[in-house]
């Protein structure tokens, strides 16, 4: 099964999106901050970044959710910065400090090109809204030199939808983490207006894109759509509201990860309420809530 930049858009097509993302880039509304930063010409944007592609690491990962890491592993490809300011970031080295390094189209091509030949089932690109032209620049020049596995779009959920309009289909795989269920929450933890209602926009427009995840026989997923969410203490994230609306408006047959490694980084012990790691109870109690769907958890 080819992934779908290959089996949906011909090269004029794919470099007519490239375009219109790049000139996106010159008053920058790529993310819904709509910062209108001319990223172009050095000015750096509410992602704190300029046009200038930045990543911290690369290589086979192992930690994902087990339909994308099979058994040799997601191709994962970290950039630097974000498009959220997160307070208790458990990446914030990378994701609010900036640590990285400047790669050029040509060096992130050969990046793609390289997990691939490593053996690779998929390209996942982490945190990669705020550089999203340039990942199509990228892909360009990786299809030329023959790539062929699956890209994954792992996002954070604060997504324009205009921007992933201009995804469809070259991104085979999305996966956002629904971070919260009420907007105020996400402007005092996450320094960002209207998360819940963005998001919420974000992922139906994902899910109308790509579906309900598709597995192959081997277990590895090859399209579709997989949702994280991170469980916080106190009831911060609104976990059983976020199930609700995943059952209720995208799919109860959506592939979604209740994850429970939450713990207290960066700037956590500055909120009495998020100073603590999440308990069993905590945990199970979501886990419970989400099985009166019936929904896919991952193990």
């Amino acid at each position: 099964m080819l992934p779908t930049y290959l089996e949906t858009l011909t090269p004029i097509e794919l470099k007519e999106r490239s375009d219109k993302l790049n000139e996106m880039l010159k008053e920058c509304r790529l993310c819904p901050n709509e910062c209108l930063a001319d990223r172009v010409n050095g000015e750096t944007g509410d992602c704190h970044s300029i046009d200038e592609v930045m990543i911290s690491s690369y290589g086979p990962h192992y930690g994902e959710e087990p339909p994308l890491t099979g058994t040799l592993g997601s191709g994962t490809i970290f950039f630097t910065n974000c498009n959220l300011s997160c307070q208790f970031c458990q990446n914030y080295d990378i994701s609010q400090l900036g640590r990285g390094t400047s790669v050029s189209i040509d060096e992130l091509a050969r990046i793609m090109i390289g997990l691939q030949n490593s053996g690779c089932h998929n390209i996942n690109f982490v945190t990669p809204t705020h550089f999203t032209p340039q990942i199509v620049d990228a892909l360009i020049v990786a299809i030329n030199k023959g790539l062929q596995i699956p890209l994954v779009y792992n996002c954070g959920g604060y997504e324009s939808v205009e921007t992933l309009k201009l995804l469809e289909g070259i991104i085979d795989i999305y996966m956002p983490d629904i971070k919260y269920s009420k907007n105020e929450t996400a402007e005092k933890y996450s320094h960002i207006k209207n998360y819940w209602d963005v998001v919420r926009r974000a992922v139906k427009e994902m899910h109308r894109q790509v579906g309900n995840l598709k597995i192959s026989k081997r277990g590895i997923a090859q399209s579709g759509l997989l949702i994280r969410h991170l469980i916080l203490p106190n009831n911060i994230s609104g976990s059983k509201e976020v199930i609700d609306f995943i059952a209720g408006e995208i799919s109860n047959d959506t592939y979604l990860n209740l994850m429970d490694q939450y713990y207290p980084s960066y700037k956590a012990d500055n909120y009495k309420e998020l100073n603590r790691r999440i308990s069993k109870e905590d945990y199970y109690e979501i886990i419970d809530y989400a099985k009166k769907y019936e929904m896919r958890l991952a193990e």
